[in-house]
């Protein structure tokens, strides 16, 4: 059974809209520990920002707290369904460098996948492998 990336992200985001400015996104993260934040009009996605984009667009370039989130967004974003296989959002993730990806479907953003959330299952999953493997091992031995 494939597993999708339904089954692992995170629904409850943290988002913001165009009329926010970079101190209300910098609060946010902030308040709630993170690095990221999906931009919607509605539900639907239209960028996001990162800490990062904080940084080099609005902060580095001496622009105030009142600056808005138009000045730092990054619109050209990579995006899964929630149908995306878990192999095929980590090679994305791989591939492009990027440790989160917003999960939209139909253009509602309707969660986001972390690495985070992939590193727990596959290795969850990899330590299960290697610790059957050694028992049936083990097992083998004690027959002879």
């Amino acid at each position: 059974m494939m597993k999708t990336v339904k089954q692992i992200m995170t629904t409850d985001c943290v988002t913001a809209t165009l009329q926010d400015n970079i101190y209300e996104l910098a609060v946010k993260m902030k308040q709630h520990d993170i690095g990221f934040i999906p931009i919607v009009e509605g539900k639907k996605l239209i960028g996001v920002v990162t800490d990062r984009d904080l940084v080099v667009r609005g902060y580095a370039e001496k622009h105030s707290g009142s600056t808005t989130v138009e000045e730092v967004i990054t619109k050209d974003v990579e995006m899964i369904t929630s149908d995306t296989s878990t192999d095929e959002a980590a090679n994305i993730m791989a591939s492009n460098q990027i440790r989160r990806l917003p999960v939209v479907d139909n253009g509602e953003l309707i969660g986001v996948l972390a690495i985070g959330d992939l590193a727990v299952r596959e290795i969850f999953v990899n330590e299960a492998g290697e610790a059957l493997s050694a028992i049936s091992e083990h097992d083998h031995t004690a027959v002879h």
